[in-house]
């Protein structure tokens, strides 16, 4: 079996795009197939599999969102502004468009060639200073975006640039299992640098381990600390791994706009001999 597909970055996180319109495949096919295709140095390497499909309401189409483990997760930012322009690159949908995704409707817009906007999903869970029992942390914060919500840990943690992640893996595994997060949890650290600008780095469950970018997890940070800014609204400018994210805030709105590139790096067909699909 040969599959079409696209590969597409943004910001680092990279994406395996296909066409499920035409593929069909069920939920069970798209869980096994990202769990193979993603695996690097034996397949395509990715850190997701997104799928378009028809749509179930009024969005122009619909975003299936497979991790590398090959669970299905609720929506993923810089996945949607990739989606977006795959969507408007194809012909599926024009400049300004509507995703379908697990965790609600995403308005997204084309702003140039490789620059997109996407709506995160408005924040319906908030929790603030909780305690933590490692001496490393002081607190933890947590926010969920949409409904059912993306679980998002927020970590302030003073010299994060000079760390290595290394150093940070075992403290993020303890908080993204903490108990009091019944979903589990992505975990962002962050700093502020003396600009005002978010130093971020995600360790993102379903991958397991540190990424070069996750927009939910930028717009739950930018989120946070305009929130413990007490700003009514704020653009902010985030330094991830894999190059430079901006959220814009509005807090009494709730609304999260995340801006960033969409990168298309190639095209061709998935000619896995190792595919059980």
């Amino acid at each position: 079996m040969t599959i079409p597909y696209t590969k597409m970055q943004g910001a680092g996180n990279d994406f395996i795009v296909i066409d499920n319109r035409t593929l069909k495949f069920s939920h069970e096919q798209l869980s096994q197939f990202a769990a193979q295709v993603c695996h690097r140095k034996f397949s395509v390497g990715s850190d997701a599999v997104m799928a378009v499909d028809f749509p179930t309401g009024t969005a122009d189409f619909r975003m299936r969102f497979y991790n590398a483990d090959g669970t299905e997760a609720e929506m993923c930012g810089n996945g949607a502004r990739c989606i977006a322009r795959y969507a408007f690159e194809k012909g599926i949908a024009g400049e300004q468009m509507t995703i379908e995704t697990v965790a609600g409707d995403v308005p997204a817009w084309r702003l140039s060639a490789k620059h997109y906007k996407v709506t995160l999903n408005p924040p319906t869970v908030t929790t603030f200073d909780q305690a933590y029992p490692n001496p490393m942390v002081s607190f933890v914060d947590y926010v969920e975006l949409g409904d059912p919500g993306i679980p998002h840990a927020v970590v302030h943690y003073p010299g994060l640039a000079e760390t290595e992640l290394e150093q940070l893996a075992e403290l993020a595994k303890e908080i993204r299992y903490w108990e009091v997060f019944p979903k589990g949890a992505n975990v962002n650290f962050y700093e502020e640098d003396d600009k005002g600008d978010l130093i971020v780095r995600t360790y993102e469950r379903g991958v397991e381990g540190f990424t070069y970018a996750c927009g939910t997890g930028s717009g739950a940070t930018a989120y946070v600390v305009t929130k413990r800014h007490q700003q009514a609204a704020a653009n902010v400018l985030l330094h991830v791994l894999g190059g430079e994210l901006t959220v814009e805030v509005d807090v009494d709105q709730g609304a999260l706009e995340l801006i960033g590139d969409a990168v298309m790096v190639s095209e061709g067909l998935i000619l896995d001999e190792n595919l059980t699909v």
